[in-house]
């Protein structure tokens, strides 16, 4: 091989400080083919072959922060803050800057903002209030019943009397007490020569609320010579628990001194109830073990309580049947137990009904008369299911004054019975006020 030869084959090849010219790209070959000049790529250096020319700079890109890979998060951010009536892109409404609100050209630089103003809270409700509402729920049906008896005929003749006695029994009332007031009600509809729906019910109303007085019996312990006791009787689940826990909160605001006793060392979770009621009331508290004998545990607390000074002593009992006739013995036995300890007690034996049971209530009532002497009723759940009734069937047929009623689960919800006023809320007349 010829020097001449060899000086060329070493001109073709690449040497060290020589790169070798790249390769088109697709891109390129792509313009290329369809007559689109495109620059040198940054990389590529002519060939000795053709003539060596500088390409055109390529333009400057400005530097962009950094972010989410793939994302080009700087022409958004200063398209926002040049155009700020233009609509960001999601991330740049992610990644911008957060502005100070602006401030109001009355308020000053560092003068906080008034409080906004707090809307008062409604007026409380007056037991009335409440009672009339509450009792709608179930004896509202029940006077509606009576105005639409009474207006479709505006006078008492025989078919609206058969009519005033179904929704009477329909309501509770029970037949006898149902027949009593018919009955009254006619002679005094004769009497006043009363005509008109109107008149008429107002005469019924004067019948029931004649039904409701006499021998009301408020709840006011007191007792100079040792510790009222109150005895706390009724069959399972009317509610006396919850009834003697907020007898105690009402004798605490009076500033006596309470105590609670677990009479009713059978049921289970009793005892735990009670004592809970007890500590919310601040009261005293005394248990037994589960299954314990009841009077035993009364004859302890009795006299723990004379040496407490306490002023009042609730003692609660066994749910028990009126059919049981060995539970109904051991209440008795609670009782003389109460007043071998401190004559004359206990000053107070309440037994208490579920509204919701009707006339079952009233065979209750002569179960336990018969074993131990009543002095009071409390009537609870009258904000249920019930219609109202029942309380005039009690009172109509025993001689036992209707104490307390209860008209809800909350701790004011259990107030005296009051005949008038319940006679109004009955029958949804606002009038009378709340005491």
């Amino acid at each position: 091989m010829s020097d001449e030869q060899k000086s060329t084959d070493t001109q073709d090849e690449p040497t060290e400080s020589t790169p070798k010219a790249r390769r088109p790209g697709f891109f390129s070959r792509l313009f290329t083919s369809k007559g689109i000049e495109t620059p040198l790529e940054e990389h590529q250096t002519p060939t000795q072959e053709e003539p060596s020319s500088e390409p055109a700079p390529p333009e400057e890109i400005p530097e962009q922060p950094s972010g989410p890979e793939g994302f080009d998060l700087q022409p958004a951010l200063e398209e926002a803050e040049t155009d700020p009536g233009k609509k960001r892109g999601v991330f740049s409404r992610w990644f911008r800057r957060k502005e100070a609100p602006p401030e109001s050209p009355d308020q000053e630089a560092g003068e906080e903002q008034p409080p906004a103003e707090i809307e008062p809270e409604p007026p409380k409700k007056s037991w009335f209030e409440r009672l009339r509402e509450r009792l709608r729920r179930g004896s509202g049906s029940f006077i509606a019943s009576i105005r639409d008896a009474l207006g479709m005929s505006g006078k008492l003749d025989e078919e609206t009397l058969e009519q005033l006695e179904d929704i009477l029994i329909a309501a509770d009332v029970g037949m006898e007490t149902t027949m009593k007031i018919t009955k009254r009600l006619q002679e005094r509809a004769r009497e006043e020569k009363a005509e008109g729906a109107e008149r008429i019910m107002e005469v019924f109303k004067e019948v029931v609320t004649e039904v409701f007085t006499g021998n009301v019996k408020p709840f006011e312990p007191k007792n100079p010579e040792g510790p009222y006791v109150v005895l706390v009787t009724g069959v399972n689940g009317v509610g006396k628990t919850t009834t003697i826990g907020k007898m105690a909160k009402r004798c605490r605001d009076a500033g006596l001194k309470t105590m609670l006793v677990a009479g009713d060392t059978f049921r289970a979770a009793a005892i735990e109830q009670l004592e809970i009621w007890a500590q919310r009331t601040e009261s005293d508290f005394l248990k037994s073990k589960h299954g314990a004998d009841p009077s035993g545990l009364v004859f302890d607390a009795l006299k723990t309580a004379k040496s407490r000074n306490i002023d009042v002593v609730f003692v609660d009992t066994a749910g028990r049947l009126q059919t049981k006739s060995s539970l109904m013995e051991e209440l008795g036995k609670i009782h003389r137990v109460c007043d071998r300890v401190q004559p004359g007690s206990p000053h107070e034996t309440l037994l208490v009904l579920d509204a919701t049971t009707g006339q079952n209530a009233v065979s209750q009532v002569q179960a336990f008369q018969k074993i131990i002497p009543l002095s009071g009723l409390v009537m609870t759940k009258l904000d249920g299911t019930a219609k109202g009734g029942i309380l005039l069937s009690l009172r109509d047929q025993f001689n036992i004054p209707i104490t307390l009623i209860g008209v809800g689960e909350g701790i004011d919800d259990l107030r005296d019975f009051d005949p008038e006023q319940f006679a109004a809320a009955l029958f949804e007349e606002g009038g009378t006020k709340a005491k």
